[in-house]
């Protein structure tokens, strides 16, 4: 039943991940009006990324609600309240101890959970979260989806700025290889890429790389806060993988809601300059149908995407994981270059190679920290037997 799962879970990333990658290149590039007389770009990413969230945040509750046990109350399921937790019972035999045997454990609440702590913390990615996504759309108006698939291959890097800025966590020295190792990649794959054609540096703002890296980066930082926010929820408060993409996208979904109904301009983020952000998507949904079906496509498999990756995380560990989404992101970039015909150089196959060496690096020595683990738990194991 396990090798049904991972399958299950393996199938599920790939087709839904691929699939979302190709529609949200497609949402880069210019659609036809429905007289077909121009072609302009979608430039709301915020009403993207409520269509999106909106849609996990429905996904993760009926995933809650479905695995619900039916002892828990709605808000135990919802991760906003913990079972009581019973008192431990002193050493000997409860009868020795002047109670019956068949007397139940006073209870007490837990004293590690803290509704409002978690809350704002959830808040906290969100916020992080709603932010980094314009800045990872817009790049692509500057930057090949190849490129930006290899920059987001190296998002170790800010997650381990932001784990030791924000929370002073250090790390083992094998990690500061792998930073160097995708750092040094990513500056091969930028530097040694094809030059552009005449008719296409025109066409080309200037400084365009130059701009789409700088908004690439932004949306790295952001996506390492926001991990390392993860991490800290995760370390702090007993709460499951799907409790957690609930909030979080709750809290994105009503984020974005209340800036694209917002009549102001903030570049990026709010880049239309007439009326709303909201009037400005349906608008353009309305006169461009044809970005109807990919709007839909980036959606929906980006929520039932999230759900395969809090499955495989819960029933086979981050090692599973790591691996998954590693070759997920190798067969994005290769999907990319097939689908709609990028030009890489030797060169950038050199830097991309480099990349996914390092962070091949890093799930190889995750590898052997997860068997050593499990080797101490097995002796452990065996000496209370022995005992």
């Amino acid at each position: 039943m396990s090798y049904i799962r991972l399958a299950l879970c393996v199938a599920g990333v790939y087709s839904m991940f691929l699939l979302w990658a190709i529609a949200q290149e497609r949402l880069s590039v210019p659609f036809a009006s429905i007289n077909g007389t121009t072609s302009d770009k979608f430039k709301s990413p915020l009403f993207l990324g409520t269509c999106q969230s909106a849609l996990s945040s429905i996904s993760a509750l009926i995933y809650i609600l479905l695995r619900r046990k039916p002892t828990e109350t709605f808000t135990q399921s919802l991760g906003l309240e913990h079972a009581p937790e019973p008192t431990p019972v002193a050493n000997g035999d409860s009868k020795a101890n002047g109670h019956s045997s068949h007397s139940k454990h006073p209870t007490k609440p837990s004293s590690r959970f803290s509704r409002s702590s978690l809350l704002l913390r959830y808040l906290q990615c969100s916020v992080f979260i709603t932010v980094a996504a314009p800045f990872g759309f817009t790049a692509l108006s500057y930057i090949s989806y190849p490129a930006m698939v290899l920059g987001k291959s190296c998002k170790l890097v800010p997650v381990m700025l932001m784990n030791v800025l924000l929370y002073r966590r250090r790390f083992a020295p094998h990690k500061y290889l792998v930073v160097f190792m995708v750092t040094a990649g990513i500056t091969i794959f930028m530097g040694l890429g094809p030059a552009k054609p005449a008719k296409a540096k025109a066409a080309s703002p200037p400084n365009a790389n130059l701009i789409g890296i700088a908004y690439l980066l932004i949306n790295l930082a952001l996506d390492g806060a926001t991990n390392s926010t993860q991490d800290e929820i995760f370390a702090r408060h007993r709460v499951t993988g799907q409790q957690m993409m609930l909030w979080l996208n709750v809290f994105s979904t009503l984020l974005t809601t209340v800036l694209a109904v917002l009549p102001i301009y903030i570049p990026v983020i709010l880049p239309s300059r007439s009326g709303t952000e909201l009037a400005g998507a349906l608008t353009f949904i309305r006169e461009h149908p044809g970005i109807k079906i990919p709007l839909f496509q980036f959606a929906f498999t980006g929520a039932l995407g999230q759900l395969f990756i809090f499955e495989t995380l819960q029933h086979f560990g981050s090692l599973t994981l790591v691996t998954i989404t590693l070759t997920r992101k190798v067969f994005t970039m290769l999907l990319s270059v097939v689908l709609y015909n990028h030009k890489l150089s030797p060169g950038q196959w050199l830097g991309a190679g480099v990349v996914f060496a390092g962070i091949s690096v890093e799930a190889f020595v995750k590898r052997k920290d997860v068997h050593a683990k499990r080797v101490v738990q097995e002796k452990e194991v065996a000496k209370i037997k022995s005992l």
